[in-house]
């Protein structure tokens, strides 16, 4: 016996499975957690009016002497701060951003006894992280920005 499908029925069968095929993948990327997507920021509305601020905090530190420096090595991450500032007199915050997982960011405050800033390597993930470090000294507020693969 012989099955025969005619061409409107193959197309409708096509169309079909089309429709089906594209409903699948809507359904998994909107209810299924291991699809999850979420947004940089969630105030980044009110990040976008800040903007022009933080522009000028980074060309603050872009027209120091020295700007703040990343180095990594096999034992973490070493921050260092201008040398033509009394490092007790920073402060502010660093903050780690993992643009494909937002539950490892994290945020550490800046205390300073020497210029240099250590983070071990047992707080970073391997992978690329947003760094962007936000200090303060002698009332005049700096930025700086960087993507590192870590």
């Amino acid at each position: 016996m012989k099955f025969k499908i005619s061409w409107p029925t193959g197309i409708i069968i096509a169309i079909a499975s089309f429709v089906i095929f594209i409903l699948s993948f809507v359904y998994k990327v909107t209810f299924m957690p291991e699809y999850d997507h979420h947004l940089v920021s969630e105030d980044y509305y009110k990040d976008e009016m800040n903007y022009q601020q933080e522009i000028d905090k980074q060309n603050k530190g872009a027209n120091l002497k020295e700007n703040v420096t990343l180095t990594k090595n096999s034992e973490g991450l070493l921050i260092n701060f201008p040398a033509e500032f009394d490092a007790t007199k920073i402060s502010g915050t660093i903050s780690f951003q993992r643009l494909s997982n937002d539950k490892i960011d994290f945020i550490i405050p800046i205390k300073l006894e020497s210029s240099s800033f250590f983070i071990k390597k047992e707080n970073l993930v391997a992978g690329r992280w947003d760094v962007k470090i936000e200090w303060t000294v002698n009332n005049i507020a700096y930025l700086f920005k960087e993507k590192i693969i870590y």
